[in-house]
């Protein structure tokens, strides 16, 4: 695995207050109205997708995830503004406005989106594995699904090909607890989601998803494993989510006291406990990340204020492949 350094947990910090705040943005403005249809939000889950990144080979590996998927595309290179627009449905979003919150997708940053229907990226997530071993490839796919996607036909089906087939996949569960808001605990007989991955003889594992480092080595071991030309791996990331749901979400099911208990292991307070003890940076240094971060935001945010909303013809552009098709006028 690449060194973790320095510059390692200063860029993780960056990177994952700067998910945080833009995505506080979004809540922000999705009250206002502005950003519209359904918002699922990532706080507290940030440490999966550093850790992953620090693993992965951004010119070559692939990412496809479920709808709680806004900061995954900037992780992997898309430029953040575009990710903005986008949820305001707007012309410079990243597929112009159509795809909006549950669809962020960036092919040239190899992020294969977000997806509405819950477990429906897990056999997509293979089929690109698929692609890239019948080319030759030694890129990695890593799919992402929640807790509630785990519990889904598809994923049974798409562990068995993959085994049998041996494709270069890390399927990741992000266990944040509650499927919507249904907690692990109803919805299973047993509540180590890692261990469906015991029935196809699978290698699988818990891992802290709260702690960057810790995901990072376990991403690490998976890559290299598909890489090898030995198969999947199934990582069950114990993590939590700060938010509901999504937007619409009251959080009847448990407590404020549950959420700020999980809050004392927060992935970027921790990140930023080990850059002060080890002085990495001092209190200047920091503020000035901090100020950073709040005007990366604002500037995605006047970008995704600015820009046009599409031209209505781009809805016929974006279903017919044929121009002359017979029944448009």
């Amino acid at each position: 695995m690449k060194e973790i350094t320095k510059e390692t947990y200063i860029n993780w910090y960056r990177n994952m207050l700067f998910w945080r705040k833009f995505e506080d943005k979004l809540a922000a403005v999705y009250i206002q109205q502005k950003v519209r249809g359904f918002l699922h939000l990532y706080n507290g889950q940030e440490a999966v997708l550093a850790g992953s990144l620090h693993a992965m080979d951004l010119t070559k590996d692939k990412m496809i995830t479920a709808y709680r998927n806004h900061v995954q595309p900037i992780g992997m290179g898309e430029d953040p503004k575009r990710v903005m627009a986008e949820l305001y449905g707007k012309a410079t979003g990243t597929s112009q406005g159509l795809g909006g919150s549950m669809h962020i997708f960036s092919k040239e940053h190899r992020f294969y989106g977000g997806h509405g229907i819950v477990g429906g990226q897990i056999p997509l997530g293979a089929g690109i594995a698929f692609g890239d071993k019948y080319k030759g490839s030694d890129a990695v796919t890593l799919c992402y699904f929640g807790d509630g996607a785990a519990r889904q036909g598809s994923l049974h089906e798409t562990f068995n090909m993959a085994m049998n087939w041996k494709l270069p996949v890390i399927f990741i569960v992000e266990n944040n607890g509650y499927a919507m808001g249904t907690s692990v605990e109803r919805t299973a007989n047993h509540t180590d989601i890692w261990k469906l991955g015991l029935g196809y003889e699978m290698p699988c594992g818990p891992v802290d998803g709260m702690n960057p480092i810790k995901v990072a080595e376990a991403v690490d071991e998976a890559i290299q494993r598909a890489r090898r030309g030995d198969g999947p791996t199934f990582l069950e990331m114990k993590t939590y989510r700060y938010r509901g749901h999504s937007m619409s979400d009251a959080q009847h099911y448990r407590t404020k006291d549950e959420v700020e208990e999980y809050k004392k292991i927060d992935p970027i307070t921790q990140v930023l406990d080990i850059i002060k003890e080890k002085k990495y940076a001092n209190e200047d240094e920091i503020k000035a990340i901090d100020k950073e971060v709040k005007d990366m935001v604002k500037d995605c945010e006047k970008f995704a204020e600015e820009s046009p909303f599409p031209d209505v013809s781009l809805l016929h552009e974006a279903v017919y492949e044929q121009k002359d098709y017979p029944f448009i006028k």
